[in-house]
C-alpha cells in the first residue's frame, strides 16, 4: 500500500524539467502540415533555404522538424530503423548537416507505441537504441506521439509509464556521454493530463488532438489552452499544435483563414508560450504571412528571457466566466513580462465588436497610475491610459497591447477605485454606498 501511494504521488504535481535544454518555447518548422508522407531530402532542404531567405531563422525559427515517414516500415535485422533511401539518398547525417549549414538544429519524429502513426517503426522497446540511432543522425529534438499502443498485460503502464521510457533512455544516455539532452516533446494528445505531470519528462506536451487550418478548429484549441494557461512556465509548456499561418487555400486540408484570423492564431499561440513550429510552405509565403510570423514584438513575449509563464484570462466575455464554449473561448487575456503588462483582447464573434476592459482586472496592473499603450500589431505608441481600455475588433480579430507604467493618474478621478464596490473611507464607509 505505502509503494502505491509513493507512486502516486511520484506522478502527480506540477514540476519543470530543467536539464539545461528547451527552457523557452521552440520556434522552426514541422513537415506533417505541409508535407505529411509526400517529400524528399532536396524539397525539405529547399523550404529551410526558404526560411532563411525570408529572415525567419535570424528572428528565432532555428528547429526544422522531420515528422513522420522518414524510414523503410521495417527495422534491420540488427533492430535498427533505416531511413528511406529514395527520400533520403545521401544519408540522414548529410540532410542534419545540411540543416545545420542553414543555422537550424535538427528535430525527429517517434512514437511510444509499435508503430508511428503513419504505420512506420515506432519506438516501443526500441527507446535507447532508437535514441542513439537519432543521436548519431544528428538530431537533437525529438517529438514523440501516441499510436498504435501496445496492450495493457503487455506494459502494464499507463500512458505515463510508457513516456518514462524515452525520458529515462534521454537522460541516461546524457549522462554516459556526457552530453546535452536530446529535447523531448511529448504528443500524448492530452489525454491524461499532460499538463500535470509531462513537465517532469520533458519540455512540452500536445494538449489536445491535431490542428486544422479554419477558425472552429483554432478557437477550440484556445478554449482548452483558457483552463490550464497558467500551467507552462520556464522548460515546461502546453504545445497548443503547429502554425497554419499560411495555410489558407493551401496545406493538407487546405485552410480558408482569414488575415485576421491568422493573426489571432499566431497571438494566441505566441502569448500562451507554445512551441510555434511553421506548418505551412515557406518557398510561395505571401507578404502578410512573412509579415505575421516575423512580428519581433509577438516573438518577444513567447521570448522572454524572464518571464516563462503564459498569459492567462481574466474574464470571459460572451458567457459567464470560466465557461466551456469551443465556439467562443475566453476573449480578454492577461500577463507580465520583461516588457510591460501584456493584454490580448480576442473577438471570438462572426461580426465586429466595441470591446472594453477596466486595466485593473488585470493582476500584473497597479491600482491608481496611468499606463502606456503600445500596440504590438501596429507596432505604435498609442498614448496614455488609466482606468478603461475600449478597441473595435474585426470578426474573429485580435488587439495585442502592452502597458507600461507612466506615473500616477490625475487628481480628482472618480470613482476612487476601479473596483469601487470595495472601496471605502478611512471612516469605514464603503464608498459604494
Amino acid at each position: 500500500m505505502a509503494s502505491l501511494l509513493l507512486g502516486l504521488l511520484y506522478a502527480t504535481g506540477t514540476r519543470a524539467l530543467d536539464n539545461g535544454v528547451g527552457k523557452l518555447p521552440a520556434l522552426g518548422f514541422n513537415t506533417w502540415n505541409l508535407y505529411q508522407c509526400d517529400y524528399t531530402a532536396d524539397v525539405l532542404i529547399e523550404q529551410a533555404q526558404a526560411m532563411v531567405d525570408h529572415g525567419l531563422v535570424e528572428a528565432g525559427y532555428s528547429t526544422f522538424m522531420l515528422d513522420d515517414c522518414y524510414s523503410l516500415k521495417e527495422r534491420d535485422q540488427k533492430g535498427k530503423i533505416v531511413a528511406d533511401p529514395e527520400k533520403f539518398p545521401k544519408g540522414m547525417r548529410h540532410f542534419t548537416k545540411s540543416l545545420t549549414k542553414l543555422g537550424f538544429r535538427a528535430g525527429i519524429y517517434s512514437d511510444a507505441g509499435y508503430r508511428t502513426c503513419g504505420g512506420y517503426p515506432g519506438s516501443y522497446g526500441h527507446e535507447t537504441q532508437d535514441l542513439e540511432t537519432f543521436a548519431d543522425w544528428g538530431f537533437q529534438y525529438l517529438k514523440y506521439d501516441n499510436c498504435y499502443i501496445p496492450f495493457d498485460n503487455v506494459t502494464q503502464e499507463n500512458v505515463y509509464g510508457r513516456y518514462v521510457r524515452m525520458a529515462d533512455a534521454i537522460e541516461a544516455r546524457a549522462k554516459k556521454t556526457k552530453s546535452q539532452p536530446v529535447q523531448f516533446a511529448l504528443c500524448e494528445w492530452g489525454w491524461q493530463q499532460p499538463w500535470i505531470w509531462a513537465g517532469r519528462l520533458g519540455q512540452s506536451w500536445r494538449i489536445g488532438g491535431d490542428i486544422r487550418p479554419w477558425w472552429s478548429a483554432l478557437s477550440s484549441i484556445i478554449n482548452q489552452a483558457s483552463f490550464i494557461a497558467t500551467e507552462t512556465r520556464f522548460y515546461a509548456r502546453n504545445d497548443l499544435d503547429m502554425l497554419e499561418v499560411g495555410n489558407t487555400n493551401q496545406g493538407t486540408p487546405p485552410g480558408n483563414l482569414t488575415y485576421d484570423e491568422a493573426k489571432s492564431h499566431f497571438t494566441a499561440w505566441a502569448l500562451l508560450k507554445s512551441p510555434l513550429l511553421i506548418g505551412s510552405d515557406m518557398a510561395s509565403a505571401s507578404k502578410e504571412t512573412i509579415e505575421i510570423l516575423e512580428n519581433k514584438d509577438i516573438l518577444k513575449i513567447n521570448q522572454d528571457p524572464n518571464v516563462g509563464e503564459a498569459i492567462a484570462p481574466f474574464r470571459w466575455g460572451r458567457n459567464p466566466d470560466y465557461t466551456w464554449d469551443p465556439a467562443h473561448p475566453a476573449q480578454y487575456w492577461t500577463g507580465n513580462s520583461t516588457y510591460g503588462v501584456v493584454f490580448m483582447v480576442l473577438n471570438t464573434q462572426d461580426t465586429a465588436q466595441k470591446m472594453s476592459f477596466n486595466l485593473t482586472e488585470s493582476w500584473a496592473i497597479r491600482a491608481g497610475r496611468v499606463y502606456s499603450v503600445y500596440d504590438m500589431w501596429a507596432h505604435t505608441n498609442n498614448g496614455t491610459a488609466y482606468r478603461d481600455i475600449s478597441l473595435t475588433l474585426p470578426p474573429h480579430g485580435v488587439a495585442a497591447l502592452l502597458l507600461n507604467d507612466a506615473g500616477p493618474e490625475p487628481a480628482g478621478v472618480e470613482p476612487y477605485c476601479a473596483g469601487y464596490w470595495q472601496c471605502s473611507f478611512p471612516n469605514g464607509t464603503y464608498y459604494s454606498n
